[in-house]
Formats: C-alpha cells, sequence, structure tokens
C-alpha cells in the first residue's frame, strides 16, 4: 500500500503540456517544456489503495496539511516564473526536473535583408529573389507570396529562403513581396517565428535595346545577322539544370541579352551601315519595329508596347522569320535623278526618278514606309495657289506626304515633283511590291 508522503510527491511534479510541450509566448513564440512525467509524455500518477470495511466511501486519505501549504506555494512559483517569462518577451524552454529552472532563450526572428533591395527600381525581372533572416530557415514552413505571380519555387538555404523564377515578370512591373508572420508564419529551425508579417517591393526595368536589336536580327527583320558568344541563345536547351531558368527564355534575356557580334549582310551601300547602332535608337531599328508590326497585324507606328514585345518574344519561341525579306532604297537626287531599291543584299531595280522642285523639295534623311496604296487621288496644292487631284499608283509613303509612286511625265531624271519620288509606271510597278511597310526609303543629293 502507499504511503500518503508518496502520493503528495506524485502529485507536486509538474507534467508535460498536454499539446505535446510547446505553448505560444509574446508574439507567436514557442516555449518548451521538458517532459517529466511517464513514458507516454503525459502525467504520472499514483492511485492509492482503496481502504475497505465499514461501508464507508473509498477515496484516499487526506494529505498531512502542511504538505498542502507547500505545494500551494509551488503552484504559486511556477505561475510567477511563466508571467516573468511571457513579460520578458523571449521564449525560455522551461525544465521541469529539480527546481524549474530556465534554459536558453530562443530569440526572435526577423529579416535582415532582401535582394533585390527594397524599393529598387531597374530590376532584371527574371533574376532571383533572396530574402535573408536572422536564424536558419525551417525546411518546411509557409513561403512568401508575390504579387503579381508568376511560375517559379521557393527553397530554404542556410538563413535565406530564394524564389527562382520559370517566367521572368514583365517589365516595368511592381513587384510586391509579402514574409507571413506571427503563428501561421515563418520559422526558424529552432521553432522561432518571424514576429510580425512584412511586406516589401521593388519594380522591373525595361527591356534593352541591344535585346532589341539581337531579336529583330534573329528573325530577318534587319540586314545583318547576329552571332552570341556563347551557344544557346534565348532556347533554354542545355542537358544540365540551370539554377536560373527565367534568364534563358527569349523575355528573360531581352532584360540581359548574351553578348555577341552584328555582322552586316553583304550588298549594301555604306550609307545603311553608317546608321547603324545596336545600343541605341536609330531608324533602322524603327523601320524594323514597323516591319514587324505589319507582318503581325499590329498598329504600324514604331512604338515599343508590351503588346509589341509579347509579339515578338512570342514569334521567337515559335521560330518565326520576316516573310518579306529587307529591302532598301536612295533616291539620289544629283543628276541625272536615280531611284536604287536594295533587296536582300541585291539590286532589284534602278531607275531614273524626278524629285522635288526648289520651293517644294524633297527632304534629305531615311525615313521609314508608313503607309501604302495600290491606288490614290493625291490632292493638295500648287505652288501658285492652285488645287490639284491626281491619280497616282503603286504609292508608298514614307516621309509625312512625300512618296514613291507612278506619275506620267514626258521624261524621268530630274526635278519635277512637288516633293514626291515619282517613277514611270513599269519601275513603279516592279518597286511597289518591294517598298513594303518599314522598309527604308533614304533620299540624297
Amino acid at each position: 500500500m502507499g504511503t500518503e508522503s508518496e502520493a503528495a510527491k506524485e502529485q507536486c511534479q509538474p507534467g508535460r503540456a498536454r499539446d505535446g510541450g510547446f505553448g505560444v509566448i509574446g508574439q507567436g513564440r514557442h516555449a518548451q517544456q521538458v517532459d517529466g512525467g511517464g513514458p507516454d509524455g503525459g502525467e504520472k500518477r499514483t492511485h492509492p489503495v482503496r481502504e475497505t470495511g465499514g461501508g464507508g466511501d473509498n477515496r484516499p486519505p487526506d494529505p498531512p496539511a502542511g504538505r498542502s501549504a507547500r505545494l500551494g506555494k509551488r503552484a504559486i512559483g511556477i505561475g510567477v516564473v511563466t508571467a516573468a517569462v511571457v513579460a520578458a518577451g523571449t521564449v525560455y524552454a522551461v525544465t521541469q526536473s529539480g527546481r524549474g529552472q530556465l534554459a536558453a532563450p530562443v530569440r526572435p526572428m526577423h529579416v535582415t535583408s532582401m535582394a533585390p533591395a527594397t524599393s529598387s527600381t531597374g530590376v532584371d525581372g527574371a533574376s532571383p529573389i533572396t530574402i535573408s533572416f536572422s536564424a536558419p530557415v525551417a525546411a518546411k514552413t509557409p513561403r512568401p507570396s508575390l504579387q503579381p505571380s508568376v511560375p517559379g519555387h521557393w527553397s530554404s538555404h542556410g538563413k535565406s529562403m530564394v524564389f527562382m523564377p520559370s517566367v521572368a515578370f514583365g517589365p516595368s512591373t511592381l513587384v510586391t513581396i509579402s514574409i507571413p508572420g506571427g503563428r501561421r508564419g515563418v520559422r526558424s529551425a529552432s521553432g522561432a517565428l518571424l514576429t510580425a508579417s512584412v511586406t516589401t517591393h521593388f519594380r522591373t526595368g525595361g527591356y534593352s535595346q541591344q535585346a532589341l536589336a539581337e531579336l529583330l536580327a534573329e528573325q530577318g527583320y534587319l540586314p545583318m545577322t547576329f552571332t552570341p558568344v556563347s551557344t544557346g541563345l534565348r532556347k533554354a536547351q542545355s542537358p544540365k539544370p540551370t539554377p536560373d531558368p527565367a534568364s534563358l527564355t527569349p523575355a528573360g534575356q531581352a532584360y540581359a541579352p548574351p553578348a555577341g557580334n552584328f555582322a552586316f549582310d553583304q550588298g549594301y551601300p555604306s550609307s545603311l551601315q553608317s546608321q547603324w547602332n545596336p545600343d541605341g535608337a536609330n531608324v533602322l531599328l524603327r523601320g524594323a519595329v514597323m516591319a514587324f508590326q505589319s507582318e503581325h497585324n499590329m498598329t504600324i507606328n514604331g512604338n515599343l508596347t508590351p503588346k509589341f514585345w509579347t509579339a515578338l518574344l512570342l514569334a521567337q519561341e515559335r521560330g518565326q522569320r520576316n516573310q518579306n525579306g529587307y529591302t532598301y532604297a536612295v533616291a539620289d537626287q544629283r543628276d541625272p535623278e536615280y531611284l536604287t531599291i536594295y533587296h536582300n543584299g541585291h539590286v532589284v531595280l534602278r531607275s531614273l526618278t524626278n524629285t522635288g522642285i526648289p520651293v517644294a523639295p524633297t527632304v534629305n534623311g531615311t525615313f521609314p514606309v508608313y503607309q501604302r496604296y495600290r491606288f490614290q487621288i493625291m490632292s493638295g496644292t500648287n505652288p501658285g495657289g492652285s488645287h490639284y487631284a491626281d491619280p497616282v499608283s503603286f504609292v508608298s509613303y514614307f516621309n509625312g506626304g512625300d512618296a514613291v509612286h507612278y506619275f506620267p511625265r514626258g521624261g524621268y531624271g530630274y526635278q519635277q515633283s512637288l516633293g514626291c519620288v515619282e517613277l514611270p509606271y513599269n519601275a513603279a510597278e516592279k518597286a511597289y511590291p518591294y517598298l513594303t511597310y518599314g522598309s527604308l526609303v533614304t533620299v540624297t543629293g
């Protein structure tokens, strides 16, 4: 039969918490209570032996009054310790063996850095996102969320969480990162929680001018070829897994294009090559953009809109190429005046032509064809003030009201028009199919 003192000792031992030993303390931190009970982690109790006889109630004998008072004091002491731990705002492991000593604290978890940095601009939309914390991150923990979202995956590496996109964010996009905190938030490998949720953001930059040139050259809208220094341009064809898959997509390489070399196709005059600059805006790129817009049934204005970039990147993925070839025309105003048309590096037309008279000259420069008509009534005002409305054919406008077209004259090869580049009928008929949208016309002399 057990003694009263043994039963009292068993009751004095604080048992392990029923939730497995973790209680929420402060702002989402855990305190772990060390098991001091039975083998199953629960409270170990001693069942006193019932006394028999005399028809009385079967119940354990009452403990001595002194021991009951000591039990109450010990319970009060443990409550005071718990309150002190909560007030301190730091998580402690309270050991229940012995005298209830406090173990080393589990410090709060917080974000230490971000890459890209908070509020940064001009960010490469294909680059990974890295969040660094003050403690190693648990392998299985809630992940941050992204807005807008893109395909990709999160992973934990020591004190960091990394998001690896498989598709790049769009250009000039505000990206918001929400890192969950509190009881349902990010936690460390030791169980500490991020004390509060964190929200940060960055903005992506625009696509590269170099990338625009490379893509248009590869798709045949420029009179040149582009050769990258490394292989696998624009397509993730490497047999080895890559740590940054988004950077190998067309959209990813539009942010950071690979290094390489442009080589002009043979057969074009130096007047075309002298206007080329892959790193800046130039008329060759503008004409190429307009040619692309024409072939893809878009508004032909040369503007680099999001819709244009989407179509250009999709055409790259599909391997689509320019179906019209590349055309360049030169109107030389030196007597006798000639129009020469180059197509895919070959001269396809050389004809006498007429340009503008001194009071209505044809302006020198290089311009892309922006409007075309098989037939038109061209109207305007003559230098003397009279009005004209002339039927013309095979019309390709390139600079304001100036166009290459057929107009009947008694002769060709000198200044006669009001700014247009006039051709005989047969020459105009042959020139028209080559002077597609975006084709460049240089007026010189």
